[in-house]
């Protein structure tokens, strides 16, 4: 893992926004990423974080969408996690626990898929990602919990052979990360909590990004050929 600030217990460090945590994370990884590669970005937040790594680094920027695979007795909790091409990883344990049948979470994967792909139209998403030949991909999002919708993006980007699978974030706990290590090639994080209970808590202002803002940060990102 590359090298993070551990924050003393009492001691609060915040990202004033999405945007100083972007340019703070971009600049941590600039003696990484002197290559050719694509930002993937996850919606919504995470695409301000990418908007600014990738600007800083010169690289193609495009979406990557994981969803959580709510359970079908309660949506809120999670069970797994899918992506726009199928990939998903599941809490076994919890759907033992829980009693979810086969039926049932293929199901709710299948819902979340189509969820993901209407999504994709919306944002007018999957353009860069098509033209990426080789090299890094980073991903990239606003902070990470546990970590499920971040592993299904990893095991959907190593599909596209990347040089080097980066996960870079602003802040998380220190349990996820060493999750996240098993699968990707480096983890770059800014801030490793002692006492770690939401994203939101890291940042002065964590409003929450709209649809038509993810849209705007893409087509700007054509506009100036990233």
């Amino acid at each position: 893992m590359a090298p993070f600030q551990q924050v003393p217990k009492g001691v609060k460090y915040l990202f004033k926004d999405r945007v100083d945590a972007g340019r703070q994370l971009a600049g941590k990884l600039a003696p990484y990423c002197q290559g050719e590669g694509i930002v993937l970005a996850i919606p919504r937040g995470g695409v301000v974080i990418g908007y600014e790594v990738a600007r800083r680094l010169g690289y193609l920027m495009d979406l990557i969408i994981p969803r959580k695979i709510g359970s079908p007795q309660n949506p809120e909790v999670a069970i797994g996690a899918v992506t726009q091409d199928g990939i998903s990883i599941v809490d076994h344990r919890l759907i033992s626990l829980l009693g979810v049948t086969p039926a049932e979470l293929e199901e709710k994967k299948n819902d979340e898929v189509r969820e993901i792909k209407r999504r994709m139209n919306l944002y007018g998403a999957g353009r860069m990602l098509r033209r990426f030949q080789g090299g890094q991909i980073i991903l990239v999002d606003d902070g990470v919990a546990t970590g499920h919708t971040m592993l299904a993006a990893l095991r959907t980007a190593r599909n596209y052979q990347p040089e080097e699978l980066i996960v870079a974030i602003p802040v998380a706990p220190r349990d996820t990360l060493e999750t996240l290590e098993k699968e990707a090639d480096r983890v770059v994080c800014l801030l490793v909590p002692e006492c770690f209970y939401a994203v939101g808590q890291h940042y002065e202002s964590f409003e929450q990004v709209e649809d038509f803002e993810v849209g705007e940060i893409l087509r700007q990102l054509q506009e100036e050929g990233v």
